[in-house]
C-alpha cells in the first residue's frame, strides 16, 4: 500500500500537524524537521494525494491569466481555452480568469496587477510586455505569496526555470530553415514582419531566423524586421514600400503571433505571388491562407496544452512540488496544407 501521512509521520519523529505544515510549505517549522520530513518522503517513497490535499483545505484554487488588451485571433484562442478549463476545473475545486491588462500603457497593467492580494488568486500566468513596472509590480505579488508565472511571451522566468511556451529562439530557427529550404538554390533578400520589436518573443524569434539564414544560406539576405504594430493601414504602407524599394524578394516571415493583418495585406499587394512565406500560429486566417496556398508553412503551439501546462505549473508551485517535465513541454509544431 502507498505510505500514509501517518506513515510518514512516525518515520521523521514528528506529528501529522508537522508534516502537514512541511508539507504546504507553512511557517513555523525548523529547518532540521524539514530536513527530516523530507529524508522520510524520500525512504519510503510518499507520493501526496493532490485531491485529497485540496478537498484538506476547505477550498480550491484561483488561478488567473493576465492577458495583453490588444491582441487578435490567436489571443482569443487562448481564451477559449481558458473558459474551457475554468468549466472542466471545477470539478477539482480549480477555476482560472482572465484579467486583460493594457498593454500600452504599462503604468496602468501595473496598477491593475498591484491590486491583487491572496484574497483574489494563488497564482496568475502573465504574458505582458517586460517593462519595470511590470516587474516591480510582478515582484510585490510574489512577496504578497502569488505565484506567478511568465506565460507564451515578453517575461523572464525570475530564477524559478518555470516559462509556458514553445522555445521562441528555436521556433524562428525552424521558420528560417523551411523558408531556404522551401526556397531552394535562389538569391534575394527576406522581408520580416511583426507587430512590435519590443516584444521578447519576437526577439527571440528574429534571434533564431538570422543564426540560421546566416550561417547556412550565404545567398539569402534578411532585411530590418518591420513593425505593423497591428495596424492594417501601416502595415500596408510598411510592405508595399519594402517591395517598391527592392525588386529582390523571395520570401516573407510574419514574426508575430498575429499573422492576419500582415496576410491580407500581402494577399491585397499580389505580395506572396512566387514568394515562400511563412508565418506563426494557427488561427482560422492562416489556416485558410495555408488551404489557399498563400502561406508555405505555420509554426504552432497548442493553446489547450499552453493553458492545461500554465494551470498544472501554478498548482505544483503552490503545493511546493515540481512537475514532470516532458509533460510540460510546449512542441513547436510545424503545419502545411497536407497536415492541417
Amino acid at each position: 500500500m502507498r505510505p500514509t501521512t501517518k506513515d510518514l509521520a512516525k518515520a521523521a519523529g514528528v506529528s501529522l500537524a508537522t508534516v502537514d505544515r512541511v508539507l504546504n510549505g507553512r511557517a513555523g517549522v525548523r529547518q532540521k524537521t524539514v530536513e527530516a520530513v523530507n529524508d522520510a518522503i524520500e525512504r519510503l517513497g510518499f507520493q501526496r494525494n493532490q485531491v485529497a490535499a485540496t478537498l484538506a483545505r476547505q477550498k480550491g484554487y484561483r488561478f488567473a491569466f493576465a492577458l495583453p488588451r490588444s491582441g487578435d485571433e490567436f489571443l482569443e484562442e487562448i481564451i477559449d481555452r481558458i473558459r474551457e478549463f475554468d468549466t472542466a476545473g471545477r470539478a477539482e475545486m480549480i477555476e482560472a480568469k482572465v484579467i486583460r491588462l493594457d498593454d500600452r500603457d504599462p503604468h496602468k497593467a501595473a496598477h491593475v496587477l498591484s491590486r491583487l492580494s491572496l484574497d483574489d488568486i494563488d497564482g496568475i500566468a502573465i504574458m505582458a510586455p517586460e517593462t519595470p513596472q511590470i516587474r516591480d509590480a510582478l515582484l510585490r505579488m510574489r512577496e504578497r505569496g502569488i505565484r506567478t508565472l511568465p506565460f507564451v511571451a515578453n517575461q523572464h522566468s525570475y530564477g524559478t526555470g518555470d516559462f509556458v511556451g514553445i522555445d521562441n529562439r528555436a521556433a524562428g530557427a525552424t521558420a528560417g530553415r523551411l523558408l531556404a529550404r522551401f526556397l531552394g538554390p535562389v538569391q534575394g533578400s527576406i522581408i520580416v514582419l511583426t507587430e512590435t520589436t519590443q516584444s521578447r518573443d519576437s526577439l527571440e524569434r528574429r534571434l533564431g531566423f538570422d543564426a540560421v539564414i546566416y550561417r547556412n544560406y550565404p545567398d539569402l539576405r534578411t532585411l530590418p524586421t518591420l513593425e505593423t504594430h497591428g495596424d492594417p493601414g501601416r502595415a500596408q504602407h510598411v510592405l508595399r514600400n519594402a517591395l517598391q524599394a527592392r525588386d529582390d524578394v523571395v520570401g516573407l516571415y510574419f514574426m508575430g503571433a498575429e499573422a492576419r493583418i500582415p496576410i491580407e495585406v500581402a494577399r491585397a499587394l499580389n505580395a506572396t505571388t512566387g514568394r515562400v512565406t511563412i508565418a506563426h500560429e494557427r488561427t482560422p486566417s492562416t489556416e485558410q491562407a495555408l488551404r489557399k496556398a498563400k502561406i508555405d508553412a505555420v509554426i504552432h503551439q497548442d493553446p489547450g496544452h499552453l493553458v492545461r501546462s500554465a494551470v498544472r505549473i501554478l498548482r505544483a508551485q503552490c503545493e511546493n512540488r515540481t512537475t514532470l517535465a516532458s509533460q510540460e513541454r510546449i512542441r513547436t509544431e510545424i503545419l502545411i496544407a497536407e497536415n492541417l
